[in-house]
């Protein structure tokens, strides 16, 4: 296995209507404008956002920007931010989580703006970022988890061609402290 410090990664990915790139220091004001737009639609499924439990402010978000930058040059985390090409607006992130560099996989995850739902976005970034994972991290599987209740959610990993593997069944605590399902999705790359 070749250590993932020495794995050569494009810093940022171009798709039709996105550019894709890590958050650097100086992102935090934009993040935290994101963020704070999209709070509460984001903590409706904490289970699986844990980080957005604590009130954002521009210095917490510059704070992320500058771990998440720190993260991806380590290759401990592979985050990005979203911005759209024709505006330069932040509309949401992305990333490759909880990488197991000896299998290798990953997990992507995604939120949107909320101003900027429904437009597509993150279906566009999670077929990016699944790409790069095949191609870049030569991944032999890509989960997507999300819970059960999150049904757009749910919809992104379908549009997105990743299968249904499995419901854990009473994973996680609901934000109204109910028990909730997750759902495993995943996709493996294609045959060449």
């Amino acid at each position: 296995m070749v250590d993932p410090l020495l794995i050569d990664l494009p810093d940022s990915i171009d798709t039709e209507r996105l550019r894709l790139r890590p958050p650097r220091t100086g992102d935090g004001a934009l993040h935290y404008a994101a963020v704070a737009e999209s709070l509460p639609e984001l903590r409706r499924f904490l289970g699986a956002l844990p980080w957005v439990a604590a009130e954002p402010s521009p210095e917490v978000s510059e704070l992320y920007c500058r771990n998440a930058q720190a993260n991806f040059l380590a290759r401990k985390d592979l985050p990005f931010l979203l911005f759209e090409k024709s505006t330069g607006q932040l509309v949401g992130a992305t990333g490759l989580h909880r990488i197991a560099w000896d299998t290798p996989k990953a997990e992507v995850g995604y939120w949107v703006r909320t101003s900027r739902s429904g437009c597509g976005f993150i279906r566009e970034a999670v077929t990016a970022m699944t790409e790069y994972a095949f191609q870049q991290l030569r991944a032999a599987r890509v989960e997507l988890v999300t819970d059960e209740a999150n049904l757009a959610s749910r919809k992104v990993a379908e549009r997105c061609q990743f299968e249904l593997e499995g419901i854990l069944r009473q994973d996680r605590r609901a934000t109204d402290g109910s028990l909730a399902n997750t759902c495993i999705y995943a996709r493996l790359p294609p045959v060449r």
